[in-house]
């Protein structure tokens, strides 16, 4: 997982680094398909690499108003494509650009995106549940006009690419295709608000901007930073690999 300085804490991988400099804001940690390294993206654009990832360009400059809000990698690791809240995106390496949405009006800022297994699509998720396809991805639902009490934080697929999960900052979480609910935290009292989730084993786990991890698994529990909390708060979370 990491913070909003850039700091990176592993739990059962080896632990690549962290940038020696203070970002502008981290905003997302991408792990190579390996499990190998990892990229860092700051809210202005710049990436940092550990390990076998490359670093292959960033941004420099966006429209006001705009920021960085995620990246994914490319199956082979030799890519990867960056996203803004306006929904641009910028393509590195081997990524293919498939469209953005440049003249689309959005109700609520982009704030993820994920890939296709294939490396020849990709989506982007609002904060308001609303779903953009692109290339290959399919559309299997949203939460686009629905009354969500939190805003979504994050998209997650499933390990064959035919569903995908939504998370709110309250913890709920919102199915879609294959993808099957094992629990949430919605309607729980949490001491900080989720920051992203990721799949492990057969379900998921779940991180809040503490550290915390909250556990819907069949996997072994990692570890977590819950009872010992970083002065800056957690951002992103990521599966090696």
């Amino acid at each position: 997982m990491a913070a909003a300085d850039g700091q990176v804490w592993a739990f059962g991988v080896q632990d690549y680094g962290s940038p020696s400099f203070r970002f502008v804001k981290a905003v997302k940690l991408e792990p190579t398909p390996d499990g190998g390294g990892y990229w860092v993206l700051d809210s202005t654009g710049q990436v940092s690499s550990f390990g076998d990832a490359t670093a292959l360009g960033g941004l420099h400059g966006l429209a006001q108003g705009d920021a960085v809000v995620s990246m994914s990698s490319t199956p082979s690791g030799k890519g990867y494509w960056v996203f803004t809240a306006h929904g641009l995106v910028f393509p590195f390496g081997d990524a293919s650009f498939f469209g953005d949405l440049m003249n689309v009006r959005l109700n609520a800022p982009i704030v993820g995106s994920i890939a296709t297994p294939t490396g020849k699509g990709y989506y982007l998720v609002a904060s308001d549940g609303g779903i953009f396809t692109f290339g290959d991805a399919r559309f299997m639902g949203s939460m686009g006009a629905t009354h969500l009490n939190q805003p979504v934080e994050s998209l997650v697929p499933t390990s064959d690419g035919a569903g995908y999960w939504l998370v709110a900052s309250d913890g709920g979480i919102f199915s879609f295709g294959d993808a099957a609910f094992h629990g949430s935290m919605g309607g729980t009292h949490l001491n900080r608000p989720v920051v992203g989730m990721v799949r492990f084993g057969s379900g998921y786990v779940m991180v809040g901007a503490d550290g915390g991890i909250f556990d819907f698994s069949d996997r072994p529990f990692l570890g977590s930073l819950g009872s010992n909390p970083p002065s800056s708060p957690i951002v992103s979370v990521a599966s090696a690999g």
